[in-house]
């Protein structure tokens, strides 16, 4: 990446090739000329062209010079803010940096204030980075200067000391997904892309914070507040630029004390929080920052969408990923050329699976920047699950072009090979993100995967113990072990491969034997929900909490297009609800939770597509696959139907509200089913009311209700049961959970071939009888009682 020196040159050679009359700005006319420019392969109408200039000239209103137009710090400020790319911009006009006279021209023809700043103090640029001498974030006072240059000393002397000692590092990330980061966020634009990390433990940093605690004195010491403010941003700034964020945040937490209702602290904090990885902090500041802005009228409109998309990365951090699109929208909005932002909003809409708005959205952003490589990266993700596999190999392709170590754009090609069953290919990309980041356990284990499927059996089982090496799951010994049984049949079928030999039976032919076997088609159904509750981690949320949410919510009433009277709630504000409902989540793994709900249950509760949600109807949904006794399940399920408007205050719930519930509890959670089921309820006018003991009734109902939550009850006391040394004859894994044992010819199957309808293809019979056994004590019992009743069973 270029350094802010040559950053700024570049932009400098831009504005003068534009500013066509040399009056230090850039009117519309020569504004225009640099957008059409900078973008040869756009045909830009001049609609298009008028709302693009009006939104730079009201977003950046503080850099222009009356009639003049857009200053060149206003044109820095856009490139600094994400709306351009200097490189990209630079080299596609042709242009070369001229040489320090050159330079020095274009300073004396223009009459921006920067350059005027440079011209009389020429000092001040090579001492200091551009920021300190910009109108809106620059130092004011002279004695601010002074501390500036002291600072510098004091991080160059503590840089030192540290290289010197071994303890100075700086890791270059270059090889790892840029996580969309705003140039504000993390190391700014002015450095490097290394990250800088220094040793706080020693006695030189000791030595470094106390004579920072004395520059800090002096700008407490100041002859009034505003000149104090000014030394505690400048010091702060600095700090920043060096990658000294505690320190920083320090200063910039001073700065909000001295002028709580500037933005610019708040700002700058909540940067520092965010790079700390407090989230929750930086999220705060972000929002104090945004109040502030919001009530500052134009001042700090050029801002703002920086705040927004700030905000958004913050909320990212918690785990609110339906929360932050609305922010990366908002400063889309206000900056419609802010390709970061654009990228950013494309990336969460992918993250909570709205697949087809993600494509649309990181497309944009790429035709701004068509370098982008993390842009890339994702809407081949995007691509992937929507189908266009073919187009999404392109896109991972370029994105691996423009950055070959992209350790993301690897690992998911991969998996996209892994997917269209092209094995070999896959295996190669697992390869190289290992050369990129070789402790990556899960590219390890794909990998191995991928060498099984590609027939590479000893190469796999190198693969596999090395993934075990890294993460001592117990997935993976139950793969190792797998990957042993495979090699045994392999042995008896003299060479064949054992796996696959199988085949699938009707379900008319698999009879049960004992009430307490469970039919196939319901532990299918069964097995779908239960992989929902491991996906959500709803199995971990405690039902009462549903209980809890209803007491304490106050969710004011509103009315839908029909009418009806709801407790509706936008969806950024159930994620909330959410959050704490799933509190003990990481928010990496929130986000996976928070996707598999929005895909499975917001998309059929929010029927008009305005993003708003019946959050009574909501928790009912939510209760049967929560923890808690299966009593308790059902009366919150029907107490949450209570706390409908159209129920509130009484003891009986609208027969047509149970038939819907129930209805959509089927077409959630069943996997055959689906929205039409749903619409099948419209125009039921019936109005008789049902207690709660009639709603268990119609609750248990087997063919139309929801009994299959007694399953699922019993699939999740059970399911970590394992077999002893039983596995399955279909896919040859140790036996867990359940096991289904064939009582003729005695053959065993896991609960997932059951379900399939997977039997050995050596047996092929007209009818299978099976048993379920929940663990090996059940079977033993069962052995027993065989051994004790053979005359009785003769005489019968």
């Amino acid at each position: 990446m270029a350094t802010r020196g040559s950053r700024s040159e570049k932009v400098k050679r831009i504005f003068q090739q534009f500013d066509a009359n040399r009056d230090g700005g850039l009117n519309r006319e020569e504004m225009s000329a640099l957008v059409v420019a900078v973008n040869p392969r756009v045909k830009f109408s001049d609609e298009q062209i008028n709302a693009i200039l009006d939104e730079v000239f009201r977003t950046y209103s503080g850099f222009i010079d009356g009639e003049k137009g857009l200053t060149y710090d206003g044109l820095l400020q856009t490139y600094d803010d994400g709306a351009g790319d200097v490189d990209r911009d630079f080299d596609a006009l042709g242009l070369e940096l001229e040489d320090n006279k050159g330079v020095s021209g274009v300073s004396e023809a223009s009459s921006s204030s920067i350059v005027d700043e440079r011209a009389i103090e020429s000092q001040k640029k090579q001492r200091t980075a551009a920021w300190a001498v910009s109108p809106n974030h620059g130092i004011v006072f002279d004695d601010t200067w002074k501390m500036v240059d002291d600072l510098e000393i004091l991080v160059k002397r503590l840089k030192a000391k540290q290289a010197k000692d071994g303890k100075f590092k700086a890791d270059n990330f270059d090889a790892y997904s840029d996580a969309g980061w705003s140039r504000e966020l993390g190391p700014s634009a002015e450095i490097s892309e290394k990250r800088v990390f220094w040793e706080e433990s020693g006695h030189d940093y000791a030595v470094f914070v106390k004579e920072l605690g004395v520059l800090r004195s002096r700008a407490d010491g100041a002859r009034s507040r505003e000149e104090a403010f000014d030394g505690h941003m400048a010091i702060g700034r600095v700090l920043y630029e060096h990658q000294l964020f505690k320190e920083a945040l320090v200063s910039f937490k001073r700065a909000c004390e001295l002028q709580p209702v500037d933005v610019r602290p708040h700002f700058r904090a909540g940067n520092c929080f965010y790079v700390l990885g407090r989230y929750k902090e930086a999220k705060e500041e972000f929002l104090l920052a945004l109040e502030s802005a919001e009530a500052g009228g134009t001042q700090w409109a050029y801002l703002l969408p920086q705040i927004y998309v700030n905000l958004g990365i913050a909320l990212e951090g918690e785990g609110m990923v339906l929360s932050a699109c609305e922010y990366y929208r908002e400063a889309a909005i206000l900056c419609p050329t802010h390709f970061r932002a654009l990228k950013l909003l494309g990336s969460a809409l992918f993250g909570v699976g709205e697949y087809r708005a993600a494509v649309k959205a990181l497309e944009e952003a790429i035709f701004m920047k068509p370098d982008y490589a993390d842009a890339h990266c994702d809407l081949a993700s995007a691509l992937h699950a929507i189908g266009e596999d073919e187009r999404a190999i392109e896109v991972f392709q370029k994105a691996i072009d423009l950055k070959p170590g992209h350790v993301d754009a690897l690992y998911n090609l991969g998996g996209l090979y892994m997917d269209l069953g092209r094995f070999q290919r896959a295996s190669e990309m697992y390869t190289r993100v290992l050369a990129v980041w070789p402790n990556h356990w899960r590219a390890q284990l794909n990998r191995a995967v991928s060498l099984l499927g590609a027939g590479e059996t000893e190469e796999a089982k190198k693969a596999l113990k090395e993934a075990l090496k890294m993460t001592n799951r117990v997935e993976l010994h139950d793969a190792v072990s797998h990957l042993k049984q495979l090699q045994k049949k392999k042995v008896k079928a003299n060479g064949t491969n054992g796996e696959g030999a199988f085949i699938i039976v009707e379900p008319s032919k698999f009879k049960t034997v004992g009430e307490k076997t469970t039919l196939r088609q319901d532990l299918a159904t069964a097995l779908h929900i239960r992989a929902f509750q491991r996906i959500t981690r709803l199995s971990r949320c405690d039902v009462e909490l549903l209980k809890k949410e209803m007491r304490e919510n106050d969710v004011p009433v509103s009315y839908s297009g029909t009418g009806v009277p709801q407790k509706s709630i936008r969806k950024p504000n159930l994620e909330e609800i959410l959050r704490r409902l799933l509190i003990f989540l990481k928010p990496e793994t929130s986000q996976g939770a928070v996707k598999a709900i929005n895909e499975r249950i917001l998309s059929v509760l929010d029927e008009t597509g305005l993003g708003r949600v019946d959050l009574g109807m909501f928790f009912a949904i939510l209760a049967p696959i929560c923890s808690g006794s299966l009593d308790k399940r059902k009366r919150i399920a029907f107490d949450a139907l209570l706390w409908r408007p159209q129920n509130e205050g009484g003891s009986q719930i609208k027969r047509v509200d149970a038939v819907g519930y129930i209805r959509l509890l089927r077409a959630i959670y069943f996997p055959s089913h689906g929205v039409s089921e749903r619409l099948e309820l419209h125009g039921e006018t019936d109005a008789s009311m049902v207690s709660f003991n009639e709603f268990l009734v119609m609750l248990d109902d087997p063919d139309w209700g929801f009994a299959i939550i007694s399953t699922l009850v019993k699939l999740e006391t059970g399911d970590r049961n394992r077999h002893g040394r039983h596995v399955c004859s279909v896919c040859h894994y140790p036996v867990v959970g359940s096991r289904f044992k064939e009582m003729k010819h005695n053959f065993s199957l896991c609960n997932y071939c059951y379900s399939e309808g997977k039997v050995p293809s050596t047996y092929k019979l007209d009818e299978y009888k099976f048993k379920e056994y929940g663990s090996e004590a059940e079977a033993m019992k069962d052995k027993c009682m065989c051994f004790t009743l053979p005359s009785h069973n003769d005489n019968s």
